[in-house]
């Protein structure tokens, strides 16, 4: 058991991989009180005035208190992040870093611009940890590459990926879940896939081109891998609920 672990861990992709061990490392250092989460919450105050510039990182890495929700969220990350580098980016490990950190600047922007308009600054303000957003962008952005993909929900209805954040905001409004942070990796996801592969398609352009520091960072191999539109894939999301529907298979 611990070497089929460890073998499913070690084949992750560099950046999966990466992620969500500095997100179990952290979460399980606040849970064993190590680090505490006040030193790791976005802060615009702390970052601006004391240049406490590590909150713009750490606010991504806590998914608060281990409990059953820890654990469907690392589900989660491994499996949409993993899915991402290793079909949509496969060979472009430089062009997933860079989506990931156009999550995290738009997300950071979102509230930190958020927190200053009146009325709704308290909701803004209320966001500390942005982790769960990142995610859900992920989630996002794979319903949008892999459209056609055959899911059910606890068996009762089926749908296509498409529609899967969708269902998971519907899900979080029925359990009483706050749907800001779906709403918020929701957005971001949308103005990635927007701005990387329907304005291209529109114009010519590509806004979000990986600068080339970024590229040098990676040792990429240029791999096109063409997926068939109704590749088997499992969406296991969220509290376990949706599937794949062994019927589309």
């Amino acid at each position: 058991m611990a070497q089929a672990v460890e073998e499913w861990y070690r084949q992750m992709p560099i950046i999966t991989r990466s992620y969500l061990t500095a997100a179990v490392v952290t979460t399980v250092g606040c849970t064993l009180e190590i680090i505490s989460p006040y030193h790791l919450y976005l802060n615009p105050k702390l970052v601006v005035q004391h240049y406490e510039i590590w909150r713009l990182v750490t606010n991504f890495l806590y998914f608060r208190k281990m409990d059953l929700d820890f654990l469907f969220h690392m589900f989660f990350l491994a499996r949409y992040c993993k899915l991402l580098e290793e079909n949509s980016f496969r060979g472009r490990t430089a062009d997933f870093f860079y989506m990931l950190l156009f999550g995290a600047t738009v997300l950071t922007g979102i509230v930190l611009i958020g927190g200053m308009i009146p009325y709704i600054s308290e909701t803004f303000a209320r966001i500390l940890f942005l982790s769960n957003s990142l995610t859900f962008m992920m989630v996002y952005v794979w319903s949008k590459h892999n459209p056609f993909i055959h899911m059910s929900f606890l068996g009762l209805f089926t749908f296509t990926a498409a529609y899967l954040p969708w269902v998971l905001l519907g899900f979080s409004i029925l359990v009483g879940s706050s749907t800001w942070v779906d709403l918020l990796g929701m957005i971001a996801g949308h103005m990635y896939y927007f701005l990387e592969d329907v304005y291209p398609r529109m114009t010519g352009r590509r806004p979000l081109k990986t600068p080339s520091f970024i590229k040098a960072l990676f040792a990429d191999d240029n791999v096109v891998v063409a997926q068939p539109p109704n590749a088997g894939i499992g969406a296991g999301a969220r509290f376990g609920a949706i599937g794949v529907d062994p019927q589309a298979q």
